[in-house]
Formats: structure tokens, sequence, C-alpha cells
């Protein structure tokens, strides 16, 4: 399975997307500077794979590369980056 990143910015959320399917998301909210990862999903037909760690550290990347700030209001990112410690000067309270 080719699995795709990509930002979909109209819909204010990260995806992954395999072919048509949507493997799964991350909701944001945008504001100036500072990115607010909001919420983590992926279908259950797809859960288990890694696709939600995909996720959190392709969109923790993005940030890093934009010259985003990020607030980690979704549990499971906020756990990811306590996992990958590399990632925590990207975050504030």
């Amino acid at each position: 399975m080719d699995i795709e990143f990509a930002d979909a910015p109209d819909r204010s959320r990260y995806e992954l997307r395999a072919g048509d399917q949507l493997v799964g998301f991350i909701d944001y909210r945008l504001s100036r500077d500072v990115i607010d990862l909001v919420h983590t999903e992926v279908p259950d037909e797809f859960g288990g794979q890694g696709h939600a760690a995909t996720l959190a550290g392709r969109a923790l990347a993005d940030a890093r590369e934009r010259g985003l700030r990020v607030v980690a209001s979704c549990p499971y990112v906020a756990a990811y980056v306590k996992k990958h410690p590399e990632h925590t000067d990207l975050v504030v309270s």
C-alpha cells in the first residue's frame, strides 16, 4: 500500500491517503506561527499499522520546516512527543 502524507489546508488537517482512501488525519488550528494539533483519527480498518505515528511525526516535521510552534492538544500527539523528545523544542504550553 503506497501511503501519501499531505496538508489539506482547506479542511484544516493533515491527511494520510492510499489512493482515494483516507487512511487517517490530524485536525489542526493554525494561528499565525502556532499550529494546534487537535485530534488524530485512523479508521478501524487501518488501525494498528502505525499510521497515527506516521501522521504525528510528519505533522511535527512539517511544523518544524515551516517554523511553526506546536500546541499538542491531541492526547495522541502529546504522547508521541513524550516518546520522541527530539520534537519537544517545538511544543509550547
